[in-house]
């Protein structure tokens, strides 16, 4: 359903970008160009608060983990973070992109049921502090393949990095963490109109399958789906309301994470 429903919103946006005359491209005279698309370094700086989803399992010395709830087991809630990007758009229809996001939870809880992380067991009613930490890097290029004063739709080529730290402790029973550490390949497809001059809504999608049939003891996917609406005031600031999802899970042998985010952010970019 995802991929037809991507597939319907392309060819809304082709059909909504082709009438567009080619002259009216960036950088030719006389193009009546929407507002914020003349600049060669866009800087963005956001506050996420997604919904957390994380389940979480350890094997260590032939141990094997529990599937552990990091929710409603340990107790995480939902927190704001600072998420950076960076574009650099050498010509018109390209971009070199980065983006930064920390996550970081706290959390202190009694447990009401017995678990075993790392191979260690946390028996029942111990109280546990847990810290989670989950930086997420992503390096791309995108090509707006097509380019209209209206809009654009483009291909992402994309690198993630994500470096996953969760920590358990007691004063009893000691401190356990695992880490998890991968880059990502990842190609995915961009899209954005003006429905007015100054405002447009973009949205885009990329992400990575690794699939079970190749060796059952290694899978893994990121999947990573952005949807926004930017007004911009002048072409050098705008400001910006968007919805994320952002899912990542694997599979190492006995170990397991599915991690996923989702929610609102704003913010606001700067463009030279």
């Amino acid at each position: 359903m995802r991929n037809r429903a991507l597939a319907t919103g392309v060819c809304v946006l082709w059909s909504w970008l082709a009438p567009a005359p080619a002259a009216a491209q960036y950088g030719v005279a006389g193009s009546e160009r929407a507002t914020g698309e003349t600049y060669h370094v866009e800087v963005g700086g956001y506050l996420w608060s997604p919904t957390p989803t994380v389940l979480i399992t350890s094997e260590s010395l032939g141990i094997i983990g529990s599937n552990i709830d990091f929710v409603e087991d340990l107790g995480i809630e939902k927190s704001t973070f600072r998420q950076l990007k960076v574009v650099l758009r050498p010509a018109t229809k390209h971009k070199f992109r980065f983006e930064y996001t920390p996550i970081s939870y706290d959390a202190e809880s009694t447990l009401r049921r017995s678990i075993v992380f790392n191979g260690q067991r946390f028996d029942i009613s111990l109280p546990v502090t847990t810290e989670l930490k989950w930086k997420a890097y992503r390096f791309g290029y995108e090509w707006d393949f097509v380019y209209r004063e209206r809009g654009f739709v483009g291909v992402l080529l994309e690198l993630k990095y994500t470096d996953i730290e969760a920590t358990l402790a007691n004063t009893f029973v000691g401190s356990e963490f695992v880490r998890a550490r991968a880059p990502i390949p990842a190609i995915g497809v961009i899209g954005r109109v003006y429905p007015v001059p100054n405002i447009s809504i973009t949205g885009e999608f990329s992400g990575f399958k690794l699939p079970g049939g190749i060796d059952e003891d290694y899978q893994g996917k990121y999947f990573d789906f952005d949807f926004y609406g930017t007004v911009n005031f002048t072409d050098n600031v705008g400001a910006q309301l968007g919805y994320r999802s952002l899912t990542v899970f694997y599979h190492v042998e006995e170990d397991e994470g599915d991690l996923k985010m989702k929610g609102f952010y704003f913010g606001g970019v700067l463009r030279f």
